[in-house]
């Protein structure tokens, strides 16, 4: 940012930064993103750059989501645009698909509702079901949403950058501050507590003190919130920078909240949230190398520490152990059935593999199983603190570790 931030004052009216008070460049602006702002300005529409991409752009970092709000309706939007989907039913919103399954996301301006406003009764347009009565300004969007520094708008014609809740100042302090009182807006949404633990982590910033003070009366209220949302969130922190994110919901006792058993046994026992750690970070090293884990594999990775001592008694069946393992620790983020048991036969292979690597004995037939190549993968990420690379393959880490052991299981002659 250049030059100081003038104080944000309500009453006044928005802080607004014209180009020679910032540093963002349309050249570091995804390219579809500014077709759509340009095209819906051409329309008669307005449209900013909103969100994320303000903040991380002003900060001189590079965006991962270019989102987009603006005051033309869903399906103005849908008329005039090709690969369009619209997608939510309380809150509608536009997704434009460009090629190689980029998606940018376009909002309509919006409000909260005033108390008991969604409560109203009736169907027709102007009532609670009809999402156009929640449609608002630019300054009513921007008081709606969660923290200031995620507040901020950048005009693409005028170059501007327009900042009605003080996040440019939040920015130059480099702190994370609820927009309204905290204690209101965690008891609305307990999901905006993790939000705002996100965004200090992976920023390093400080969280505001009455922000981080309701923290820890409001955490509890996560439980509360729908468990396919949590998912969701939690999605959202392993997808990258995922430890400093982990850590913090630690260092509140939040994590319980989220993953049950499996979350308290991490807040306590610090050697095993110490492995976690150890293999986050390799993981991260792995996707900065290009080595993007699927979602089962990445599960499997982070669960590993926790389920990999009920592995003590050799001779079980493991597949109903580690499932059980699951259904008793209560999780509040609900994990999708499929999900778990993909988990569960990734690891299931994983454990004699890392196994075999000490003992010189593995059970080759793990090789039929259609998780064997996942299980290897993380096999070389634990064992090697790497991804394999081309070429390579569990029988070629476990060859360098046995180079006379066979690579086949005997089979007893019957008589």
């Amino acid at each position: 940012m250049d030059g100081p931030i003038p104080s944000f004052d309500r009453a006044v009216g928005p802080v607004v930064l014209k180009r020679d008070g910032h540093s963002i460049s349309r050249k570091n602006i995804d390219p579809d993103a500014l077709k759509i702002l340009y095209r819906l300005h051409r329309l008669g529409f307005t449209a900013f750059l909103c969100g994320g991409a303000v903040r991380d752009l002003m900060l001189g970092k590079t965006p991962k989501d270019f989102d987009i709000a603006t005051d033309a309706r869903p399906g103005q939007i849908k008329k005039r645009f090709a690969n369009v989907f619209v997608i939510g039913r309380r809150f509608r919103l536009v997704h434009i698909h460009f090629q190689e399954g980029k998606i940018i996301e376009v909002a309509t301006f919006r409000r909260d509702p005033i108390p008991g406003e969604e409560n109203a009764a009736g169907t027709g347009p102007g009532t609670a079901l009809d999402p156009a009565r929640f449609y608002g300004t630019p300054q009513e969007d921007a008081f709606r949403r969660d923290i200031t520094i995620n507040a901020l708008y950048y005009d693409p014609i005028t170059f501007s950058v327009i900042d009605y809740v003080g996040g440019l100042e939040d920015l130059t302090r480099r702190r994370v501050r609820i927009i309204g009182d905290p204690v209101e807006r965690y008891t609305e949404d307990p999901v905006r507590i993790w939000r705002v633990l996100r965004h200090a982590a992976r920023l390093e910033f400080d969280i505001e003190e009455s922000a981080e003070r309701a923290i820890p009366t409001h955490g509890p209220l996560l439980a509360t919130s729908p468990g396919a949302r949590l998912y969701e969130e939690l999605n959202k922190d392993l997808a990258y920078e995922t430890r400093p994110v982990i850590e913090a919901l630690r260092r509140y006792s939040l994590l319980r909240y989220i993953l049950g058993k499996a979350g308290e046994d991490y807040e306590a026992d610090y050697g095993l949230f110490t492995k976690l750690t150890y293999l986050l970070d390799i993981e991260k090293r792995a996707r900065e190398a290009g080595c993007l884990l699927s979602l089962e594999e990445t599960y499997a990775l982070f669960f590993w520490p926790w389920m990999e001592p009920l592995f003590a008694d050799k001779g079980a069946d493991m597949s109903p152990v580690l499932g059980e393992a699951f259904a008793g620790a209560k999780m509040q983020a609900t994990l999708p059935r499929a999900l778990r048991n993909d988990v569960i036969q990734i690891l299931i292979i994983l454990e004699p593999m890392l196994r075999a690597l000490s003992s010189g004995r593995m059970r080759w037939s793990l090789r039929r199983r259609a998780h064997f190549p996942q299980a290897s993968r993380l096999c070389f990420l634990i064992d090697r603190g790497r991804p394999p690379q081309e070429g390579e393959s569990f029988e070629s880490l476990y060859r360098q570790a046995f180079p006379s052991a066979p690579l086949s299981s005997r089979r007893r002659r019957r008589r």
